[in-house]
């Protein structure tokens, strides 16, 4: 009867492993956690921030937007879309998330960001606008008790 069963535990034991393994990663060391930056081309600099203080797990929150062109001026009328994951885990954002308004010049709201559990996250924008498309990637840091994780 233990032999039938040994799969079953075979299976079990690994796959309680693995999502120990997962808690456990730590990000990469190196790991730039600016949370301005230029898109890839260069063709925007780029800033987000939780519209909330708080980053807590599990709870769908809104982030905020700041884009302007290299020079600095607003870009509006921007479209926007916003993608991310976790790397070291295989597996995107649980929802999907989008720019629901532009609030002022260069300025605009994304609605529907959750973070399922901690860890290294990247949210993804895709940039399409007056100086072309381009993209940029962000990092951060969700440690286990809630607050501004990762956010300089």
């Amino acid at each position: 009867m233990f032999i039938r069963f040994r799969p079953y535990l075979a299976v079990h034991m690994a796959a309680t492993a693995l999502l120990a393994g997962c808690s456990l990663m730590s990000p990469p060391k190196d790991l730039d956690l600016r949370t301005t930056r230029p898109s890839l081309a260069n063709a925007y600099q780029v800033s987000i921030r939780p519209i909330d203080d708080d980053i807590e797990i599990n709870k769908i929150h809104s982030w905020e937007i700041q884009l302007a062109g290299a020079a600095g001026e607003p870009v509006r009328n921007a479209r926007i879309l916003v993608d991310g994951g976790m790397p070291q885990h295989g597996h995107g954002l649980p929802t999907k998330p989008r720019v629901t308004a532009e609030l002022a010049a260069g300025r605009y709201r994304v609605d529907g960001v959750k973070f399922s559990m901690t860890g290294w996250w990247e949210l993804k924008l895709d940039i399409d606008a007056g100086k072309g498309r381009d993209q940029v990637t962000f990092n951060l840091v969700l440690p286990q008790a809630s607050g501004n994780a990762g956010m300089p």
